[in-house]
């Protein structure tokens, strides 16, 4: 579970029979605070790689946009994979099952397919039954 800001426009590729993926970078931010003993701890930001597959992309294509606040549960993924350069990388990356926008938006037509929740926000998720 992680609750960020978004940090730039999703990236959204279409493959084979108009399946999406969406990339999108997530900034988590831990304040900072002072010690009893005067010491400043500053902010922390950690950034994360959040990954959207499906209709949850495509959702995140239509309404998610750099700066929105943003509550996602998913899994982690570790992969590696080789440079031209023959250099190893290493990446970490959040497969997002569920979503939801914390950031305001404007009033929902009334063909939208996202419901608001309890606390005001859009929830979204992937998975059995997705009315979109």
């Amino acid at each position: 579970m992680l609750i960020g800001n978004v940090g730039k426009e999703p990236d959204v590729r279409y493959y084979e029979q108009d399946q999406a993926v969406a990339q999108v970078p997530l900034a988590t931010t831990e304040r900072g605070y002072t010690l009893q003993n005067g010491t400043q701890v500053p902010d922390r930001t950690d950034w994360h790689n959040l990954i959207f597959y499906r209709n949850l992309a495509k959702v995140v294509e239509q309404y998610v946009h750099k700066g929105d606040k943003l509550y996602v549960e998913g899994r982690i993924r570790y992969r590696s994979y080789d440079t031209q350069k023959g250099e190893r990388k290493y990446v970490t990356e959040i497969l997002v099952e569920n979503m939801e926008m914390l950031s305001p938006k404007s009033a929902p037509s009334n063909n939208s397919q996202i419901e608001p929740s309890e606390s005001g926000g859009q929830t979204v998720a992937e998975g059995g039954n997705l009315p979109f």
